[in-house]
Order: structure tokens, then C-alpha cells, then sequence
């Protein structure tokens, strides 16, 4: 089958920086499935994984989030059967999704949503998986809960935050400040539904301050060591940071004078480790897809950017590199 792999770890516009391969197809353990791939978005783990991790094989498929139609299932497959269309974001420990057929395990994937083209569908896959554990199970909000306290996001126009503003308000009374810096993120970010919008560009304790507003949760989304001074200031006492990037340092010891609480979210724990509750990925995906369908969220997908090829993808990365996405950008599977 046809894949786009790299052999080696640097820039995007290196001549090989990413190539089309032909690969075998990958054998089916009891709870995988293998999926027809459809559609396929980019995210920022793909593009750092390709700049700074050399693969340990000869090359490696990367892509994460897919959407596509089950041709195969294993033995002790229960939730899905041959022609059902799903969406998933996959395992960071497994090939990826830059390819015509993907292998994942079923406990990790939802139907996909019936309102949404599979290249649409994509896009909501990671952020959103992301963005739930966040919100429930590293913040250790509530659904229906957080009367009274406010969530600051950091990053409110990327993927991620782009459905974490979402989540929040459709699904728990918190009030929602996020950050964005440019007229049309701010745009989007009012679009998804934050209450308020400052910008990180400026003083976000004097802007709080100006609202009159203390957060008691913060969903630090990129950028982390360039706020973590502001945050310790602005949240309130036995608040709660949780964190997607990768600061390389962070000294959280000066946030033990407020009891604060840090956590880092990665969706990719419990496929990595096979963790007792790794279904909880499957039933979230399938809300996601719900509350898509019935209309209670949007898509936060912005841009298709065609066919997968080699130049698709390549042009792909480079947007993602450019720290100007607003939302998401997708593809379509290989045709």
C-alpha cells in the first residue's frame, strides 16, 4: 500500500524531507481494525516529530488523526464491523495515518460524524480528545459543573482550543476567557464562544484585572514558559494549570505559596499504555460525534488542502509550522 513516510529528522523544505513509499500492510492484533483512510489532518505533534525525532526504522508514517471506512476487523473486535465509517486519532507508538489502509486499535475510535465529510471529520479527532481529558480529567471539572469560576485558554484559535472553548460552554458553567492576538483569531475565538478574548501578546494580569476576573483553571495551550510568571500571578489560590506543549524549563516551585495544582494532558497516554479506562476514548469521540450531529458544537475545520500527496502534506507542515493556523487544516485520503 501507498504511504508518505520520512527517513530522517529536519526541515520541511528539504527535497526529501517527506517521500511516497509503497509499505506492507500491518498485521491485526485481536482489538484492532483496519481502516480504508479517507481523510487525514496535520497536527503540531506531526510537525515535531519530523523535525526533531529520526525514526528508529528506516522510515517512518506519521499522522494521528484519520477518518475512513472499516475493511478489516480482529477477533475480539465488539464495537465495529466492515463498512462502518469512523474517526479516530490513533497511537503515537504505531504507524500513522499518511496512508491508504491505517490498523488502530477499536478502543480508540468513534463512529464518524454523520454531518461531516471524512476529510472534515478528521480534524476533530486529536483536538478533541485533547481537549475533553483536559477539561475532565486533568482540570477535573465537572460536566455541568464550575459555577461561579472562570477557565483562561491560553491559545483559544488553534485546534484545540478551538474545541475546548466549546466543550466548555456546552458542557460545564464555567466562564470562558481565551487568549488570541490577531483580528481574525479573536474573530474565531468570539465564534466559538469565549466570553471574553484578551490578548497574550499584552499583560494578560493587568487585562484579568481590567475584567475583573481571577481564573481558578488555566488550559495553558502553547507558549507555556513565556505566561507561567503571569499565570502564577493571575490564578487563583488552589487553582489548576494544565498543560499541552513541551517548556524546557519550568520551575513550579514558586506556585507552592498558592497550593497550585499542574498536570499535563497528552492523549496519547492511554493507547501508549494501554491504560483500564482506554475506552473512555471510543465513548468521548462518540459524544463528540453526537453533539456534532445534533448541532450543540461546530466543526473547527478552516482549510482542505486536497488530495494527500507528498506536496499536499509538505505544504500542510508548513502552514502548521507557521503558528497561523486558526483551527484545523485537513486533507483528503489518497485516491
Amino acid at each position: 500500500m501507498k504511504a508518505i513516510v520520512y527517513r530522517k529528522s529536519g526541515p520541511i523544505n528539504a527535497k526529501d524531507s517527506l517521500e511516497e513509499v509503497e509499505v506492507e500492510k500491518t498485521f491485526l492484533k485481536a482489538n484492532d481494525i483496519r481502516v480504508k483512510v479517507e481523510g487525514i489532518s496535520v497536527n503540531p505533534v506531526d510537525v515535531k516529530l519530523r523535525a526533531n525525532a529520526t525514526p528508529k526504522g528506516e522510515h517512518r508514517t506519521l499522522g494521528f488523526d484519520a477518518a475512513g471506512t472499516v475493511v478489516e476487523v480482529g477477533e475480539a473486535v465488539t464495537n465495529f464491523k466492515v463498512g462502518d465509517e469512523v474517526f479516530y486519532a490513533g497511537d503515537i507508538l504505531r504507524p500513522g495515518t499518511n496512508a491508504e489502509y491505517h490498523v488502530v486499535d477499536e478502543r480508540i475510535v468513534g463512529f464518524k460524524p454523520k454531518s461531516l465529510a471524512f476529510a472534515e471529520a478528521t480534524g476533530m479527532a486529536l483536538t478533541s480528545i485533547t481537549a475533553w481529558e483536559l477539561l475532565f480529567d486533568s482540570l477535573q471539572v465537572k460536566e455541568g459543573g464550575g459555577q461561579g469560576e472562570t477557565i483562561l485558554i491560553i491559545g483559544g484559535a488553534g485546534g484545540v482550543g478551538s474545541i475546548l472553548i466549546q466543550l466548555a460552554k456546552k458542557l460545564t458553567a464555567l466562564k470562558v476567557i481565551a487568549t488570541a492576538s490577531r483580528p481574525e483569531t479573536v474573530d474565531w475565538t468570539k465564534q466559538m464562544g469565549a466570553d471574553h478574548v484578551i490578548n497574550h501578546r499584552g499583560s494578560l494580569v493587568d487585562q484579568l484585572k481590567e475584567l475583573g476576573i481571577t481564573p481558578r483553571y488555566v488550559a495553558s495551550l502553547n507558549a507555556t514558559d513565556q505566561h507561567f510568571p503571569a499565570i502564577l500571578e493571575l490564578i487563583k489560590p488552589r487553582g489548576h494549570v494544565a498543560m499541552i506543549d513541551d517548556p524546557e524549563n519550568l520551575d513550579i516551585k514558586p506556585g507552592k505559596g498558592k497550593a497550585l495544582t499542574f498536570s499535563w494532558e497528552l492523549m496519547f497516554t492511554r493507547p501508549m499504555f494501554e491504560t483500564e479506562d482506554i475506552s473512555k476514548q471510543h465513548e468521548l469521540l462518540n459524544r463528540v460525534a453526537e453533539m456534532l450531529d445534533n448541532g450543540v458544537i461546530q466543526s473547527t475545520v478552516r482549510k482542505n488542502l486536497g488530495k494527500l500527496s507528498v506536496e499536499s502534506l509538505k505544504a500542510a507542515h508548513l502552514e502548521q509550522e507557521s503558528g497561523r493556523v486558526i483551527g484545523k487544516n485537513v486533507l483528503d485520503g489518497f485516491h
